[in-house]
């Protein structure tokens, strides 16, 4: 009975986080109250506290979460450069920009996270980590460090690119900023 018991709350737990992920990429951090995360979830406010300590503990335990769920999407990308070309082109695709809920939680939440607690900033700092690791070990397989700056540069471009695609009321020069960060973003792949 216990065994199940701790597996059902593993898994209770693990759709909160990710339940919690999708709202807060949408909403915001501070959007996302403890009832609608709960709710969002099926359980009762009540609930929240057998499965975290704060909202803090929920936000770090998301973007550490969601970080890794990134990181781990790049394994099904083609090898190398090619990879990162179909990621660059994805990132910065309109469907992306227009669905902040299902996409990256450092183009959704940056902003927010910079002001979080250390637990968030840690678990941040951890991931993204782990995504320019990733980016230079696709860019330099040989030397990933030597490729360090340019996975960095690759990967705060293309965050900033999708913020401010989605921060402007104009579609077309929304689509243009897409567009000319994909070529931005080709020049450090190549």
């Amino acid at each position: 009975m216990a065994r199940y018991t701790k597996e059902h709350k593993q898994v209770t737990r693990q759709r909160i986080i990710e339940r919690a992920g999708h709202r807060f990429k949408q909403d915001g951090i501070d959007g996302s109250g403890i009832s609608i995360l709960m709710s969002d979830a099926g359980l009762t406010n009540g609930a929240f506290y057998a499965h975290f300590e704060s909202k803090d503990d929920l936000v770090a335990n998301v973007v550490a979460d969601q970080l890794r769920t990134q990181q781990e999407s790049y394994g099904t990308l083609r090898p190398g450069r090619e990879g990162l070309e179909d990621f660059v082109r994805e990132y910065l695709s309109p469907q992306h920009r227009d669905n902040p809920g299902d996409g990256c939680p450092s183009a959704a939440l940056l902003d927010e996270i910079g002001r979080c607690g250390d637990g968030a900033k840690g678990a941040y700092t951890d991931g993204a980590r782990g995504i320019v690791e990733e980016l230079a070990a696709r860019l330099a397989p040989e030397n990933p460090q030597s490729a360090r700056g340019k996975a960095i540069g690759l990967f705060t471009m293309a965050v900033g690119t999708l913020q401010l695609s989605r921060a402007l009321s104009d579609h077309e020069l929304s689509d243009e900023v897409l567009e000319q960060g994909i070529e931005n973003a080709l020049t450090f792949i190549r």
